[in-house]
């Protein structure tokens, strides 16, 4: 996992992975508990809260994904399981806000894990850069679907009958592997009016274990644009809604 990229696109990734760093909770009398995401941002921000853990910031980490898992031990963030607490904060990244920040995330791969936990956080941050703000989801044309290996011939064909006209991803040739050991299908979409209706149908089909649609899940996102970063926030946190 890497921010290399266009110079203003590591520079946007670093002004919000700095932002993130001034959300944190308070200290208490135990280590912080953080989601961390997986992509660009993300890796972003695990550099930022590297160097603070560095500094002596007692926090440890539960990765999205095994890319995540790497590079957090790489500068020095201790790692834990998901257990039956919550976890403090989770900072994540995505690929569609829309204006009730509403996501689409997956283009990565990790979006089973990233779902997980952005349930078992208290408060979910995400951090994209302006371009990834759309009108309506779908906007960008791809919403990724997890399956099981063995059911994809008639997930393929559900979906096809659904219009969302699947594509096996691929890498280096050969079928992208989550980490979970499942496939992954980019649907070419249109903005669905109705997207929620749209995913309910798609989590109908037998061997789908997810999609990339992530409603609720946002409490806030923080987004560079202008060299500047802007703070969008959930009217009803979805953190008021979870509890111990």
């Amino acid at each position: 996992m890497t921010t290399d990229g266009p110079p203003v696109i590591v520079e946007d990734l670093a002004r919000l992975a700095a932002h993130a760093l001034t959300v944190l909770p308070e200290p208490s009398t135990r280590a912080l508990r953080i989601g961390l995401g997986s992509g660009r941002a993300a890796a972003a921000f695990i550099r930022a809260l590297g160097g603070r853990v560095g500094a002596g910031l007692r926090a440890c980490g539960v990765p999205t994904s095994e890319a995540t898992a790497t590079l957090a031990r790489e500068v020095g963030i201790p790692l834990a399981e998901l257990d039956r607490n919550l976890l403090d904060l989770t900072v994540d990244g995505a690929d569609e806000v829309d204006p009730a920040l509403n996501l689409v995330k997956g283009y990565g791969g990790a979006l089973v894990r990233e779902r997980i936990v952005a349930a078992a956080s208290r408060r979910q941050v995400i951090l994209v850069t302006a371009d990834k703000l759309v009108p309506r989801l779908g906007t960008r044309g791809r919403l990724p679907v997890e399956v099981v290996p063995f059911g994809r011939p008639l997930c393929e064909r559900r979906l096809e009958a659904l219009g969302c006209r699947p594509r096996l991803r691929e890498t280096d040739g050969r079928p992208f592997v989550s980490d979970n050991g499942n496939l992954i299908l980019d649907c070419a979409i249109e903005p669905p009016d109705d997207p929620a209706a749209v995913d309910a149908e798609i989590r109908r089909i037998p061997g789908v274990v997810d999609t990339g649609f992530f409603f609720g899940t946002a409490d806030t996102v923080l987004v560079a644009e202008a060299g500047r970063v802007r703070t969008l926030d959930r009217v009803a946190s979805a953190a008021s809604r979870r509890s111990e």
